[in-house]
């Protein structure tokens, strides 16, 4: 799920935000206490707190609404891995997708209490086409092409948090969290990939090489910028006097906007 858009929504609608939760160092301290081995899942547990510090027992309805955005989106995740996990025969014993699943169905309950307790009305899990409109007739009966829509979704994840972090740029605790997560779910997205690249499924590797063959496909927009040599506009395919090559896009996963990743999800939702 990507928190990094979440961070950025609630600082657009409400700038003072971190200044009402605590100073800066307070705020710095009270993390660094957390311990820097907090597992992903737990993050937003943290941050619920500080949503209630900032706000009292009512957030601005535009926040709410961020909110429960959000947990559109992990609902969407949570019921995608639940279901897997659920299905006899279809994931292999060893699997970590189960990891996963407790992830995103931890964040599901965060995101549920954080909107209840604000005095809002959490959004109710929706209905899903996981097949995507018929484009992955076989996502929970065919293990391979399971992995495909998983990894899509990872890679959508990574991408959109990239493509909001420079928002967090005022907030370095925040930030901290935030790129944390991010690393987590790049892990989730490398383990995916590394399964697919080990039994022969797809030529990828455990981390996005250019488009990823994906010309043609529907999975093709999520990589439309991969094969970009240029990081902070800098071209660095050749810096410094050194052949690169594909090095200079195997390096950096590209950022994907807020519409780019609503795109990609919709023909996910019923």
């Amino acid at each position: 799920m990507n928190l990094t858009n979440l961070f950025d929504e609630i600082a657009r609608v409400d700038p003072e935000v971190y200044d009402r939760v605590d100073a800066r160092r307070g705020v710095i301290n009270r993390f660094a206490r957390v311990g820097s081995r907090l597992a992903a899942a737990a993050v937003p547990v943290a941050l619920g707190g500080l949503f209630n510090k900032a706000y009292g027992q009512k957030l601005p309805t535009d926040v709410l609404e961020v909110l429960n955005f959000a947990l559109t989106l992990e609902h969407l995740e949570s019921r995608f891995y639940q279901t897997a996990v659920g299905t006899p025969g279809l994931l292999p014993a060893k699997d970590k997708i189960n990891v996963i699943r407790d992830h995103e169905m931890k964040h599901v309950k965060f995101l549920q209490q954080a909107i209840t307790s604000a005095g809002g009305t959490p959004v109710a899990e929706g209905k899903y086409d996981f097949t995507g409109k018929g484009t992955f007739p076989n996502v929970f009966s065919d293990y391979k092409q399971f992995l495909q829509v998983a990894q899509a979704f990872e890679d959508t994840g990574v991408g959109a948090y990239k493509g909001q972090a420079s928002a967090l740029k005022s907030s370095n605790a925040i930030l901290t969290y935030a790129l944390q997560v991010h690393s987590v779910e790049a892990r989730h997205a490398a383990h995916i990939r590394f399964i697919r690249m080990v039994n022969g499924y797809a030529k990828v590797k455990p981390w996005i090489v250019g488009d990823d063959n994906t010309k043609g496909t529907p999975t093709e927009r999520i990589y439309q910028r991969e094969s970009d040599h240029r990081q902070v506009l800098i071209n660095i395919e050749g810096i410094g006097g050194y052949n690169v090559g594909d090095a200079a896009t195997s390096s950096f996963d590209e950022p994907l906007h807020k519409d780019e990743v609503l795109a990609i999800i919709k023909p996910f939702l019923a």
